[in-house]
């Protein structure tokens, strides 16, 4: 005679979900043991009052060793006894509870790694937990030695998978679209597989364009032959368009901007992706503080089917401020207001003012700043483009020169995806530079074009990904009918070696070429400097580099960098960085490694909802006359 057993879909569930984090189970049942364990206490208060459950009991648990790491990696997730032993103290009722309920889960543990024969024992004090006087025995026991469970598992035989089969729901609908299980017969019955197929194949049938699909599963496992028979049925759903979205929820943003945001969806075929793309197109804007989206639960009178879009507005203004502190540098401050939507349609404007070189030599003659506008409009003459305008005054007093301008400019920004952008746009600069005692007027027009890849994690502490920039930037000085064009790529690539975030190797290199003019044809603050936070650490800010004929920078028309950091999380917020910095600057247009400036150095983390507060000390290892002995750098966000 053939035993077979039917799975009804809860049970399997259950069983299945075991490959998954137990915790409601876990906790649903650590629930229901220490309740029944106080009913127990309360009904035996009378007959035996001196050994009710009045107090905690401590008790150490031995898991079993099966021999299969799966196996006891699955038991030890569902093991209540274990899991709720320090998170949940119970009395001596409730351990008993917890005790008879963990057969049940065991049993399931087994199942999910495809044991179907295995049976598992508990012991609580070498007696099983349906002894008869268990708990008041438990209850008293006098010392502080743990109570000893045990629990053995005999695991039997692995049942394997018979031939998996798809079944249409109704009769007859089209299979295609939902793929192949990918489930071979013979494999371990384990949970995991069935799952992730199931998922699989739901997944494929909404990506390709059934919005109400489903699948069930059918599951009976023949204990004669140990083989688990697994039926899908699945109900693909029809194939839909999409109908026109409707956005709701805008106050003060045109209503029109949002229509010609998600107008592209309509028509299109049914796709999650889709919406959530749409979604993430209305959050680009700025304005909204929440974009939900959902589709609707049938198709409309067309078959087509409706999506609406809810959103909700973030609030018109905004300010900020920023602090940063480098040695010779001094501290900088910034801060700034931003309207979010000034005319209705998301466009962002920006005042802004920052201060810098406070302190540095007692007075404010070397004290620079700068005070600028920026006017943001997205979605500008097409999807995904935004046109920016700035206007600024400069006051720069480095080391290297001096600088006072007025510039002006503007840049259209276009997203290709949510990786890559470009830009491009003009600029106009008209301003006086000091250089070693030579003040010189410049009236420069100029065209800057950008190339942006970014696939990182995260703006200020990214843990995984690349960053990189291409800078194209020709430039045509009107006084002295003199032309050059800058280029420069800097990229930064991030390795979560720990796998958790703790442990984050963070590469950055940056190499730079000013080519079509002499040395001194080039204004002195449009050449290469390296040298201070964000740059070569240990060194001064420009310093790294050519020099005047009064010891001061020069810059030059090459530049390259390099540095390698190791950022460690020691303990909660608090982490620490090694780094080693390098860099060259010369006169000449081909970037080389000539006079290669490298310092190194220690660094403190600590993270917050903003970013990582940093400082860094670094400290030049091939030091010069004028070098400083160290530098150190405080601000928001990691150096690079």
């Amino acid at each position: 005679m053939r035993l077979k057993s039917s799975l009804p879909l809860a049970l399997f569930s259950a069983s299945l979900g075991l490959a998954i984090p137990l915790v409601a189970v876990l906790h649903a049942r650590a629930q229901e043991a220490p309740a029944a364990a106080e009913g127990d206490a309360e009904s035996r208060e009378n007959d035996a009052p001196e050994v009710a459950a009045e107090r905690t009991v401590t008790y150490e648990v031995t898991l079993p060793e099966t021999g299969d790491e799966a196996l006891d990696s699955a038991i030890s997730r569902a093991s209540a006894l274990d899991q709720l032993r320090e998170r949940a103290p119970v009395d001596s009722y409730g351990l008993v509870s917890r005790a008879i309920a963990e057969s049940g889960n065991m049993r399931d543990a087994l199942r999910s790694e495809g044991y179907y024969a295995g049976t598992a024992r508990i012991l609580v004090d070498g007696t099983t937990p349906d002894t008869p006087g268990l708990a008041d025995r438990l209850a008293a026991r006098t010392g502080d030695t743990p109570i000893p469970v045990v629990i053995t598992v005999e695991k039997g035989a692995r049942y394997r998978l018979a031939t998996v089969r798809l079944q249409a729901e109704p009769a007859g609908a089209s299979l295609e679209d939902a793929g192949a299980a990918g489930l071979e017969e013979g494999t371990p019955a384990r949970a995991q597989p069935i799952l992730d197929a199931e998922g699989r194949m739901l997944t494929a049938l909404r990506d390709a364009g059934h919005p109400f699909a489903s699948l069930r599963r059918r599951v009976t496992v023949d204990h004669d032959t140990q083989r688990m028979e697994v039926t899908f049925l699945v109900a693909p759903g029809p194939r839909a368009n999409f109908a026109q979205p409707s956005v709701t929820g805008e106050q003060r943003t045109h209503a029109s901007l949002l229509a010609s945001i998600v107008a592209p969806l309509e028509g299109q075929q049914y796709s999650q992706e889709k919406i959530d793309q749409t979604r993430r197109d209305l959050l680009s804007l700025g304005v909204f503080n929440t974009v939900r989206a959902r589709a609707a639960e049938r198709l409309d009178e067309t078959g087509r089917l409706p999506v609406a879009y809810t959103v909700i507005e973030r609030p018109l203004h905004a300010i900020g401020f920023g602090a940063a502190y480098e040695t010779r540098y001094g501290p900088t401050f910034s801060a700034y207001w931003e309207h979010r939507n000034l005319f209705g349609g998301a466009e962002r404007l920006r005042l802004e003012a920052e201060v810098n070189r406070l302190g540095t030599t007692g007075d404010t003659s070397d004290t620079g700043g700068k005070v600028g506008a920026s006017l943001k409009t997205p979605w500008f003459a097409g999807r995904n483009q935004t046109l920016t305008f700035d206007i600024a005054a400069l006051r720069e007093r480095p080391d290297a020169y001096d600088r006072d301008a007025f510039t002006l400019g503007a840049l259209l920004e276009r997203t290709v995806s949510s990786r890559l952008s470009w830009g491009a746009g003009p600029q106009l600069e008209f301003s006086r530079v000091t250089q070693d005692a030579v003040t010189t007027d410049y009236q420069l027009v100029g065209v800057l074009g950008t190339l942006r890849w970014n696939d990182t994690d995260s703006p200020l502490n990214p843990s995984r990904g690349t960053r990189a920039t291409v800078l194209v930037n020709p430039i045509y000085s009107l006084g002295e009918s003199n032309a050059f064009t800058r280029l420069r790529v800097q990229g930064s690539t991030y390795f979560d070696i720990s796998g958790d975030k703790g442990s984050i190797l963070a590469l950055r290199g940056v190499v730079g070429s000013i080519v079509g003019a002499s040395f001194g044809g080039v204004p002195p603050d449009k050449r290469f400097y390296s040298g201070g936070g964000g740059s070569v650490r240990g060194y001064s800010y420009q310093s790294v580099g050519p020099r005047t004929a009064s010891d001061e920078p020069a810059g030059g028309l090459s530049q390259i960098e390099g540095t390698i950091e190791l950022r460690q999380r020691v303990s909660g917020n608090f982490g620490m960085a090694a780094f080693v910095d390098a860099g060259a600057v010369t006169r000449d247009p081909t970037p080389t490694f000539s006079n290669l400036k490298v310092g190194a150095g220690l660094g403190v983390r600590y993270l917050t909802a903003i970013g990582p507060l940093r400082a860094d000390i670094g400290v030049p290892l091939n030091k010069e006359r004028g070098d400083s002995a160290f530098g150190l750098y405080v601000g928001i966000g990691q150096a690079f």
